[in-house]
């Protein structure tokens, strides 16, 4: 899901990528949560090369990344693009899943308490982990502090699924207890821009071009007269208009 950025005028405010790591042996089967350790699988290191290619074009100010290999390894490959440091953001850390952490998904799901993860999440406190909706707090808590750092700038923080889904909850005022009906895919691109006046999604869960969040510049005067259209006659024979 796109929104078009404005592609006139100057952009005021803050451009946040929010971008979710690549893939691991364990993504899938396993709740990794925050058990460290873990590094990118072949094909996960392929999804971060490519992320990083994706993102190469926009000005990066900073990037941001979750405090474990596998958020930090991502966000390795696309600051390398941009000659910048990987800076530690404990705010976006996974959540805390307590004695969840390392189990199989597929025993997980057997439980009743995994029923009421996914549907009302807000309720959630992980046996000896973390509420979902205080990781939803710090999630928030840590980009908007984030965005008050870098007015102006496009900035890249590399997180976790479900922080990020939180996260576009929050800001495009969705209940926690309906979060579930997000998807954040491994290696996506998630935008908000946050203006002046208020916050707006751009791109949800895209694993597609990011051209369209290069800042615009104003347009050039035309050199021609007001009263002078330009000849197109010889574009008659065109097959149309692309998208």
């Amino acid at each position: 899901m796109t929104t078009p950025a404005p592609t006139t005028g100057a952009v005021t405010g803050t451009h946040l990528v929010l971008v979710r790591h690549a893939v691991t042996a364990q993504t899938g089967p396993i709740l990794s949560g925050r058990t460290p350790g873990i590094d990118l699988s072949d094909t996960g290191r392929e999804q971060a090369t490519a992320v990083g290619g994706r993102l190469a074009s926009l000005p990066i100010a900073a990037v941001y990344a979750s405090p474990i290999e596998r958020t930090t390894q991502t966000a390795q490959a696309i600051a390398d693009h941009h000659g910048l440091p990987v800076r530690r953001l404990d705010g976006v850390l996974e959540a805390d899943y307590g004695e969840w952490t390392g189990q199989k998904i597929a025993d997980l799901a057997a439980t009743d308490l995994w029923k009421v993860v996914q549907r009302t999440p807000s309720r959630v406190v992980f046996p000896g982990g973390e509420a979902m909706a205080a990781m939803q707090a710090r999630m928030v808590g840590a980009l908007e502090a984030v965005v008050a750092d870098h007015p102006g700038d496009l900035v890249v923080v590399v997180s976790h699924a479900d922080p990020i889904k939180a996260a576009i909850a929050h800001f495009t005022g969705l209940h926690l207890d309906h979060f579930q009906r997000i998807v954040v895919s491994p290696a996506s691109v998630t935008a908000f821009a946050f203006t002046p006046h208020g916050v707006s999604l751009l791109k949800c869960n895209d694993t597609g071009s990011v051209d369209d969040l290069l800042l615009p510049t104003p347009p050039a005067e035309s050199a021609a007269a007001p009263d002078t259209a330009p000849d197109t006659s010889a574009a008659s024979g065109s097959d149309g208009p692309h998208a």
